[in-house]
């Protein structure tokens, strides 16, 4: 963890949270909230390394996940900048020994619980739109248990790559395209690199995406989509 070395970095500025205030807002709470780097790899938190802290992703992707009690990692989310995450009970913002894990090098701004009533909470604007963000992370957080527990594996896959494609930007070709290893979405999913595999070569074998290494581009959405809405 250090300090992000860019002069020009403002964690609030492009994030569609802080979309109503103005430059001069911006530029008077981003002196309260230096940002910080994370290398791939690091913990921003864990059970061991927990604080009453709210994280703003700037940069980056971060993992968070969960270890079993028979030590296997299943990942709750992959979050994109723009994201808010992190221990803050007045919020209903819990992580529940959950951890938190640079995808990439990441930029993130931190808040404690005084700046979070004192700057956030107060503003009206602010309130809501982090309410909303919140409940729409646990929807999803909720869409995915389910699926979990009543989704084949072919169709879990399916559903995981049109959410994540609705996540992550476009490539060279203008088809969506998904950052991730096989490994990353094994851990979503909540199975081995194995089936992973062969799951998703499944998927490339009836057209609906291509892979290549460390991406996956999404040929047929609309057939990724039926794919994904199948029940045992």
């Amino acid at each position: 963890m250090q300090p992000a070395k860019d002069s020009n970095f403002t964690c609030l500025s492009e994030v569609e949270l802080f979309a109503d205030l103005s430059p001069q807002e911006i530029e008077a709470m981003d002196h309260m909230m230096p940002p910080v780097t994370f290398r791939s790899g690091e913990l921003l938190y864990g059970p061991t390394k927990s604080e009453n802290a709210l994280f703003i992703l700037k940069k980056g992707r971060v993992r968070v996940f969960r270890v079993t009690a028979e030590g296997k990692a299943l990942t709750l989310a992959i979050l994109e900048p723009g994201a808010v995450f992190g221990e803050m009970p007045l919020l209903g913002q819990r992580m529940y020994g959950s951890y938190a894990e640079a995808i990439d090098t990441v930029s993130v701004c931190r808040m404690t619980t005084a700046e979070v009533e004192h700057q956030l909470l107060a503003d009206p604007r602010i309130a809501v739109r982090m309410a909303r963000l919140l409940g729409d992370q646990v929807a999803r957080l909720e869409e995915r248990l389910t699926d979990l527990a009543l989704k084949p594996l072919h169709a879990r896959a399916a559903a995981t790559l049109v959410r994540l494609a609705a996540d992550q930007g476009r490539g060279p070709l203008g088809k969506p395209t998904i950052r991730l290893t096989h490994g990353q979405i094994a851990g979503l999913l909540g199975v081995t690199r194995e089936s992973t595999s062969r799951t998703l070569q499944g998927l490339a074998d009836d057209g609906f995406i291509r892979q290549s290494r460390g991406r996956i581009v999404v040929l047929d959405m609309a057939g990724l989509r039926l794919a994904a809405d199948e029940i045992d």
